[in-house]
């Protein structure tokens, strides 16, 4: 179903957009396609990992037969070597929304990373600070505990909000602190026409679908994959950094933990994820929460209708 461009314009920059989100394991990606098929649309994922090529098991990336010959932009684009910040991503979605919408065709975000997907819709003007090797090199010798304490003294506004206990945003944070100052305050002003679709299930369903993620991530080799980073020169602490999947694989590979411990420890690890992805959406009102992707039709076509 084409867009029309009338209200798509260059000029106007409000693209409609179809945002679908919801924690790991929900079933984004299925119901992207499932939209994208309905309403003519492309795919475009907002997520912190799967831009990297050769993360493909450890991050559940979407395979050719899954995207049932939609276009995804935005899947292994960077190499795993180098940091993909938000401000990258957000400059080549709005190059790929663009370039979608102007086909007359519909752009549909899906992805778990809610800050990138956050910084797209709403425009944020995100802080060009380029990565501190040396200072990155210094800080990741230390703590969770330690860069939170660090960060506070730099920027108690930032520290008050951050994941304190994930060393990457954390690290980032200082980063751009000691560069600017502090962290910048981000204004929100919407840049699309968005509908927000979030996919809510009961617990049992996405547990069995988590358990089911997880047993599959490992059956296809998982082990291997990491192994296969590892010698390409991956440094184990950049390893750990593409997720708690890697690391768990990782401890795995030197013994660390018995390879009996790796779905369970993953599982684990994916359930806690999954409550800081909804503390984080619930924090939207504009998001339509629904159980059944026949509803996300309806709501998709309504939308359209509008715009």
């Amino acid at each position: 179903m084409p867009i029309n461009k009338s209200k798509n314009s260059l000029s106007s920059h409000r693209y409609a957009v179809i945002v679908v989100v919801g924690p790991t394991a929900s079933g984004k990606s299925s119901l992207a396609v499932q939209l994208a098929r309905k309403f003519n649309g492309e795919i475009i994922s907002a997520d912190s990992r799967q831009v990297y090529r050769g993360l493909d098991i450890g991050t559940g990336k979407v395979t050719a037969k899954e995207m049932a010959g939609i276009p995804h932009h935005l899947l292994d684009v960077a190499s795993p070597r180098r940091t993909f910040t938000a401000a990258q991503f957000k400059s080549r979605a709005e190059r790929a929304i663009r370039d979608i919408a102007l086909r007359g065709k519909l752009p549909i975000i899906a992805g778990g990373t809610a800050f990138w997907i956050d910084a797209l819709i709403y425009n944020l003007s995100l802080p060009e600070v380029k990565p501190d090797t040396r200072l990155r090199h210094l800080l990741e010798k230390k703590t969770p505990a330690e860069l939170f304490t660090m960060l506070k003294r730099l920027d108690p506004r930032r520290a008050a909000h951050i994941e304190r206990k994930n060393p990457r945003r954390l690290i980032r944070a200082i980063e751009i602190a000691r560069a600017l100052g502090r962290v910048p305050k981000l204004k929100r002003q919407p840049a699309y026409d968005a509908l927000w679709i979030g996919i809510h299930q009961p617990y049992e369903t996405r547990s069995h679908r988590v358990d089911g993620r997880v047993s599959g991530m490992i059956l296809q080799g998982l082990i291997a994959e990491t192994k296969k980073l590892l010698r390409q020169g991956m440094s184990k602490k950049r390893v750990r950094e593409f997720g708690f999947e890697y690391a768990a694989a990782r401890d795995a590979i030197e013994k660390r933990i018995p390879i009996t411990e790796l779905a369970p420890r993953i599982i684990r690890d994916t359930t806690r994820y999954a409550r800081r992805q909804m503390r984080w959406w619930k924090r939207n009102s504009e998001i339509r929460w629904i159980s059944d992707p026949r509803k996300a039709v309806q709501l998709a076509r309504s939308f359209l209708k509008k715009n």
